[in-house]
């Protein structure tokens, strides 16, 4: 499983990166792309997190032995 601290970098990570090339993209007068950027940033974030709560849920119904 990924530590905490891991997951809290990744999700950083994509978010600086996504900020930075949005800033980029911005200045460059490409507002549109810009906002195709930052929703695709969202949407990996989003499946990190997806991720991380369908191994809670296994994890979940390990000690419970259910299903």
């Amino acid at each position: 499983m990924i530590n905490g601290i891991d997951v809290i970098f990744k999700i950083a990570g994509v978010g600086l990166v996504t900020a930075i090339i949005n800033n980029i993209l911005e200045k460059s007068d490409k507002k549109e792309i810009a906002t195709l950027v930052s929703l695709s940033g969202l949407l990996i974030v989003l499946m990190m997190v997806v991720q991380m709560v369908t191994g809670l849920f296994d994890s979940l119904k390990s000690i419970f032995n259910l299903f």
